[in-house]
């Protein structure tokens, strides 16, 4: 069926563009295919019905991986300075899985021991809390530490109080 054909062409130029999850591209997928016209009822059906083969050809081709996608924000988002929290409900809206995310944060700490200080004293940097712009504002820098997702125990230590 050529419309599978042109699925598959979306699949792979967005894949060309951006590093997706395997429930992200399927939400893309979707949404491509609720937004055609032309096409009856039935073949919109067998689209939806397609997809899974599509990523599994995907998958099996190692071009939509999510433990890579996982390990790689992972790295990214420390880099930004983000926090765990937020790490986490961030690969939680891609469609990651939660055991997924714990054994990847896990197997990021015995690499990075401190990666959680670290994170909320490059935070605490950027946003020039703390020891890094003004003391006087203990509680509200504390409190946007919090808001960004730190622990008080973090946050405390990151900003030198």
């Amino acid at each position: 069926m050529n419309k599978i054909n042109l699925l598959k062409k979306y699949a792979y130029a967005y894949l060309s563009k951006y590093d997706s999850t395997k429930k992200n591209l399927e939400w893309k997928l979707k949404n491509k295919i609720s937004k055609m016209t032309n096409v009856e009822k039935k073949e919109k059906f067998y689209l939806y019905n397609s997809i899974n083969s599509i990523l599994n050809d995907l998958e099996v081709k190692n071009i939509i991986n999510d433990k890579i996608y996982t390990q790689r924000n992972i790295q990214r988002l420390y880099d930004q300075g983000k926090s765990e929290f937020f790490i986490k409900s961030k690969l939680l809206q891609k469609g990651i899985d939660n055991k997924l995310i714990n054994s990847s944060l896990k197997d990021f700490e015995k690499d990075n021991p401190n990666y959680k200080i670290n994170a909320a004293i490059k935070f605490a940097e950027k946003k020039k809390l703390g020891k890094y712009g003004n003391i006087d504002n203990k509680q509200k820098d504390i409190s946007k530490m919090a808001r960004a997702g730190f622990s008080y125990y973090i946050t405390l230590k990151a900003l030198g109080f």
